[in-house]
């Protein structure tokens, strides 16, 4: 069984970004490479747990076990050393991909409070997009009364597009609310 959002990009993305752009072979088609989820924790540094919580939280919300991010260099002015835990990220791929998207696009978003829609503004110019969540309570794995701190996060949509109007074009037809 495949993700539904994978469905609808072979059905109704290709054929319309193909019909949009004008693409002479198939595989200049942008599709969606991989989606980025980045959890910063300055905090940490000081308390093991909530490392541990962050953690458990990024693994309910994405699926896929986190990796810890360790400190590169050592900064004197944030008490950080080098290796120190100062983070969590997961990486989605494939399936799990088009699963996390569907669900950020049509269940996640439209929790965000007076949401009206994703800016256009976020894109890097090379066709991928980043946004930033301020608390993890909008996703519908995690329970508001086991949740010891709001923690905030990075959401990347990497694709294979060229520039950003092709990208923005494929989050939009994926489902992505831009906004007016």
């Amino acid at each position: 069984m495949t993700a539904r959002l994978k469905e609808i990009y072979k059905s109704d993305v290709f054929g319309a970004l193909q019909e949009k752009f004008g693409y002479a072979n198939p595989m200049e088609i942008p599709k969606l490479e991989k989606i980025t989820v980045n959890m910063g924790l300055g905090e940490a540094k000081d308390n093991a747990k909530v490392m541990e919580g962050a953690v458990e939280e990024l693994a309910l919300i994405t699926g896929q076990r986190p990796v810890v991010t360790k400190a590169k260099k050592s900064v004197a002015n944030f008490k950080v050393r080098a290796g120190m835990s100062v983070g969590a990220k997961v990486t989605l791929r494939g399936e799990s991909m088009y699963v996390f998207a569907d669900k950020f696009f049509n269940i996640v978003l439209p929790r965000v409070r007076d949401f009206r829609g994703v800016s256009k503004n976020s894109f890097d110019g090379r066709g991928n997009y980043s946004m930033g969540l301020k608390e993890q309570s909008i996703f519908p794995e995690i329970v508001y009364d086991k949740i010891d701190m709001v923690k905030g996060m990075n959401v990347i949509f990497t694709t294979s597009a060229k520039t950003d109007e092709e990208a923005q074009e494929l989050l939009r037809l994926l489902g992505m609310p831009f906004e007016k």
